[in-house]
């Protein structure tokens, strides 16, 4: 009686690990495709941006650290898919995108308080990097991407 009492306890405690470890991972999976969207704007001047984690992690290779980064920019390396990471609002608090007389005289810094340019000098760094390391073109087949139109669809929402 003792010895299938214990080879019951085994399997049902493997059942519970299998059910655990599922609802684990099911918790931490990242969305593939996820729209660059911030209910922080009123409206958005330009089609929404949608960015695969696939593509950009498995097809190119890139770490989470090249998009996420600390309060002082410094890559956040340790980072594997599925952690948790606060939104780009939280730190580039200002839901905008300057350019021209807006931008003039002021510093890179407070230029990254701006959301919006925050993330353009975050991709378009990152894509400009790119093309210069493998030689192209913005409009060379195989380029990444760096224009307007390249990134967001026509269509403002």
């Amino acid at each position: 009686m003792k010895k299938s009492s214990s080879v019951l306890l085994k399997i049902l405690i493997g059942i519970i690990s299998v059910f655990f470890a599922t609802s684990l991972y099911a918790a931490t999976e990242v969305t593939d495709v996820i729209k660059m969207e911030n209910k922080a704007y009123c409206k958005h001047k330009k089609g929404i941006v949608e960015f695969s984690h696939k593509k950009h992690s498995e097809d190119y290779n890139v770490g989470c650290g090249e998009c996420h980064h600390d309060a002082d920019n410094k890559p956040l390396d340790s980072l594997t898919m599925g952690d948790e990471v606060q939104n780009c609002i939280e730190c580039h608090k200002k839901p905008e995108y300057i350019t021209g007389k807006k931008a003039k005289g002021l510093s890179k810094a407070d230029k990254m308080k701006y959301h919006g340019n925050a993330m353009h000098d975050n991709c378009k760094g990152c894509h400009k990097k790119f093309n210069k390391g493998k030689g192209l073109k913005s409009k060379d087949p195989g380029a990444a991407p760096t224009t307007c139109k390249s990134c967001h669809p026509k269509k403002a929402q």
